[in-house]
């Protein structure tokens, strides 16, 4: 794979792409690299992901705890290591005023590129559906007054999650449905609303992704991004199958792969557009 692409803005929320000559490079824009999964080699873990040519990784911030660490994380390795802060809606009744406080100082510090991951999660309800509709507001309202992108979670939770999210859309600059595993009509109705699409291995589960396979190219090529969700959603089609259950960013060229194959297009070409999308989502470097 030997094409890359240059995004080269039209206008506010248009672009088209370039082709020029240029080595492959991947973003993942979804990794819990502060996960304690991690902490006996992080280093190898971001060094074997460089090799298979995943340059760049969000680190998702998904706790008080994870907030900090994955701020942590991203000043280690600038321009390759970037942070999201958020609060999951596993953990939305631990959200304090401190909580807040705390995505608010990284936000306004510029350690992060995201706000969230946030949103609603019905499929367990850790937190109460309260104390998650609560959490999403909130920080809808940060992202608003930071102008940072949302980085956004729904799991059965989707006439709540469009309840909250669409009034908001007009005091937000972009906003991303992460780990997107819907159907048909969701994805259109997202798509309507103007959200980015991140697609990760739960497009190879051959179990419950299938229709994924199916609708991915309803994706336009400027809204869609690719992602682990590290260390979970380990692609199933993998072959040789790995020893270890344990996702990691390296693994994210087997999304690349089967996310073509059901779009029709070539590796290089998703490549592309999925690396530009992320750089202009994320205001990378």
């Amino acid at each position: 794979m030997a094409m890359s692409a240059v995004c080269l803005a039209l206008g506010a929320g248009y672009f088209r792409w370039d082709w020029i000559d240029m080595p492959q490079e991947l973003i993942d824009i979804g990794a819990n690299l502060a996960h304690d999964s991690f902490d006996d080699d992080r280093d190898a873990v971001v060094a074997r992901a460089a090799e298979a040519g995943v340059t760049r990784i969000v680190v998702t911030g998904s706790s008080d705890r994870s907030n900090r660490d994955a701020a942590a994380l991203a000043k280690t390795r600038p321009g390759v290591l970037y942070a999201t802060a958020g609060m999951h809606p596993h953990h939305a009744s631990e959200y304090t005023e401190a909580s807040d406080a705390l995505i608010r100082e990284l936000a306004d510090s510029g350690d992060i590129v995201a706000v969230g991951e946030c949103g609603l999660d019905y499929f367990r309800n850790f937190s109460p559906r309260e104390a998650q509709l609560d959490a999403f507001r909130a920080q809808l309202r940060i992202a608003a007054d930071t102008g940072l992108p949302v980085f956004l979670h729904q799991r059965d939770a989707h006439d709540d999650f469009v309840e909250v999210l669409e009034p908001m859309l007009p005091q937000l600059s972009r906003a991303v449905a992460h780990c997107f595993t819907g159907e048909h009509e969701s994805l259109r109705e997202y798509l309507a609303m103007g959200l980015y699409i991140g697609v990760t291995g739960w497009i190879c589960d051959e179990r419950r992704g299938m229709h994924l396979r199916d609708i991915v190219s309803a994706v336009p090529d400027d809204r869609l991004m690719i992602e682990t969700d590290a260390p979970y959603l380990l692609p199933r089609t993998i072959r040789p199958k790995p020893k270890s259950r344990r996702n990691e960013p390296m693994y994210l060229p087997e999304v690349l792969r089967v996310v073509a194959e059901a779009r029709k297009q070539s590796e290089e070409h998703v490549a592309a557009i999925t690396t530009a999308t992320s750089v202009q989502f994320f205001d990378l470097d």
